[in-house]
């Protein structure tokens, strides 16, 4: 059976509809949250906003932002809004500054998050005769349950192999035929390149779409997964504070993803005074969850940088659009005054060529920014010519001084010489010391 929606009356509701169905979940949700979590309240009273005052979307600007800060200061389970008898799982953040944020969901949160993974399954063109393949790590990270959920919701055939053992993952591929793959992007490009180190081609395994999220990639790494793996590669965006992998996923015609506007309000603000900006302009992504219970963040502030189009999609689907995340307020690196995001990097690297396998190194001599870029040479270009080296590095800094306005030194290594990532890939290495 081949489906084009999962939930049609959800996915392609009129704009009026969804407009009274957000407002009357926004109001319902804001009173459960004031009158269950005490930090919330308090933040609220301060803040002069009661429930009575919120009453539809028109009221949003009413209710305060809800920051990492408010996370850790609340750990572990200050931000619930139920009791813990209510709570049937628990996820994490990666935790990677200070102490890991903890997130809650109840057996019907688990079942709405199950309801937009499947519609991101459908939207790649899965149904129950599918084989998915999920990659992502599974436990405390929401990858991995996160679309197996939906994968089993849908009907689909699951293999719950985790990441790591890439041969083993190739050799499921063949043996046990797997139509669609979930993983990041960055270890996807690495089964590609595993496949071909293998001896084989696209053609000796049988995907046709993958799922790929959790980290930022480039529309040049996105057509390099398509032809390394022979599949379509669709982006789908989560995070562990909002639900996990699902909030927002792509259709067919990858031009964007539909944020699930029924459980999801989201705004972009400008990160500097907080103000709400109109769609169509670049600023900060903030979430406010309209269905949750147990873990309902209010207008969440995200640090990721993306735009939001209403324009209509012709896949029928009325929910916005998000872009891929630019670039996020708090990874985005400020070297000699120049601000500078690792997805422009990757973006000039593979226009030229390279694949998506470098490392940023960030330090400071003499109160001087340095900032070198290490970058792995395919084995095309590989060479034991020290002139030939030269030459390429000295075209690559000037491609990257085009696009990022500040020079970089350029280091070429060989092929196979930078650690190859299963989950998050680690691409900037920092050494300033501008924090005390």
């Amino acid at each position: 059976m081949s489906l084009k929606y999962f939930q049609p009356e959800k996915e392609c509701m009129s704009l009026e509809e969804l407009r009274k169905l957000q407002g009357e979940r926004l109001a319902a949700n804001f009173r459960h949250v004031y009158e269950n979590v005490e930090y919330y309240r308090k933040r609220c009273q301060e803040a002069g906003v009661t429930p009575d005052d919120i009453k539809g979307l028109e009221d949003l600007d009413k209710i305060p932002f809800t920051c990492k800060d408010d996370l850790r200061q609340t750990y572990p389970y200050g931000l619930f809004a139920v009791p813990m008898s209510k709570v049937v799982r628990i996820h994490a953040s990666s935790g990677t500054t200070g102490k890991q944020i903890v997130v809650g969901y109840t057996k019907e949160d688990l079942d709405i998050w199950d309801e937009c993974t499947a519609r991101q399954l459908v939207a790649v063109g899965a149904d129950e005769n599918d084989i998915v393949q999920v990659a992502y790590g599974y436990g405390l990270f929401t990858g991995g349950f996160g679309v197996h959920g939906g994968a089993t919701r849908l009907g689909c055939q699951v293999i719950p192999i985790s990441s790591g053992n890439t041969q083993r993952q190739i050799t499921f591929m063949q043996d046990l035929k797997s139509t669609v793959l979930c993983c990041t992007p960055s270890y996807a490009a690495y089964l590609g390149e595993t496949l071909k180190e293998m001896g084989l081609t696209p053609d000796d395994i049988h995907l046709k779409a993958g799922i790929f999220g959790a980290e930022p990639w480039t529309e040049e790494m996105r057509r390099d997964i398509e032809k390394s793996l022979g599949l379509k590669a669709y982006d789908i965006y989560g995070l562990t504070e909002v639900m996990g992998p699902g909030v927002a996923y792509e259709c067919a015609e990858q031009k964007g993803m539909h944020v699930n506007e029924d459980h999801f309000i989201i705004e972009t603000i400008d990160p500097k005074t907080g103000k709400r900006l109109p769609d169509g302009e670049k600023g900060e992504l903030v979430f406010t969850a309209i269905t949750k219970q147990a873990f309902p963040l209010m207008r969440f502030r995200t640090k990721d940088i993306g735009v939001l189009n209403r324009a209509k999609c012709s896949c029928g689907r009325t929910f916005v659009r998000m872009s891929k995340p630019m670039g996020r307020t708090d990874d985005m690196l400020i070297i000699r005054g120049v601000n500078v995001f690792p997805s422009q990097i990757e973006g000039v690297l593979m226009q030229n060529g390279y694949p998506a396998n470098y490392e940023i190194h960030v330090g400071r001599e003499n109160n001087t920014d340095t900032f070198e870029i290490k970058v792995e040479m395919t084995a095309e270009k590989f060479s034991d010519v020290i002139s030939e080296i030269n030459r390429q590095e000295k075209q690559l800094e000037s491609a990257l001084l085009s696009v990022l306005q500040i020079k970089a030194k350029v280091t070429l290594v060989a092929p196979k010489t930078i650690a190859r990532s299963e989950g998050k890939a680690k691409r900037v290495i920092d050494t300033r010391k501008l924090h005390d």
